[in-house]
């Protein structure tokens, strides 16, 4: 493990169902702590909690991992956004980021799903002002905030059992797209 200072401590943590002890310096942040064991969607953006790309769920509620000390977070029980569903069954909020074409460079985006899945659970029908307020803190260059924002309000639809999704989990024909006129082949037209 590399020197951040600090003596090395062992912290127990249940990590995306699994408990585990991990070895951590007393100096770490969380997200170090959790991408030196493996949990690479984990981003460090600011390194200092004001980024959001870090977010997970501690104890059930949303925290930035680079703002919290590892050494903080003993005893808890850890969700990370590798914990949301598999390459091959999506969570429905990452699904609708994807067919949403919300995802560019992708470093925000594991902060924004956990943040959006924590919107979703406290409030299943927000409005598009709810979700900007619960994106404003996550920090993104590359989409201009509206393709997200058009995800989260899908993935509300598509978690409310409004909207149906196809086998190879796109939207069947007869359902229309929100936004669907701007997106061509190319990978969804640009934000506005």
């Amino acid at each position: 493990m590399p020197n951040t200072g600090g003596i090395s401590v062992d912290i127990e943590l249940t990590i995306n169902g699994e408990r585990t002890t991990v070895e951590a310096s007393s100096a770490a942040d969380l997200a170090t702590v959790l991408r030196q064991h493996g949990y690479i969607g984990v981003k460090c953006g600011c390194d200092g909690g004001t980024c959001g790309a870090s977010k997970v769920f501690v104890d059930g509620e949303v925290h930035m991992a680079c703002g919290m000390a590892a050494t903080d977070a003993d005893g808890s029980d850890i969700r990370t956004v590798g914990a949301l569903g598999t390459q091959d069954v999506l969570h429905p909020v990452q699904q609708a980021f994807v067919d949403n074409f919300a995802v560019q460079c992708g470093f925000c985006i594991p902060g924004m799903v956990i943040q959006a899945v924590s919107l979703l659970e406290s409030n299943p029908d927000p409005t598009e002002r709810k979700v900007r307020e619960a994106l404003d803190d996550n920090v993104c260059r590359c989409t201009g905030y509206q393709k997200p924002v058009e995800a989260v309000l899908d993935a509300a639809e598509r978690m409310e059992g409004e909207q149906s999704v196809s086998a190879d989990g796109g939207h069947p024909v007869s359902t229309p797209v929100r936004g669907a006129e701007s997106a061509g082949c190319s990978g969804g037209g640009r934000d506005e």
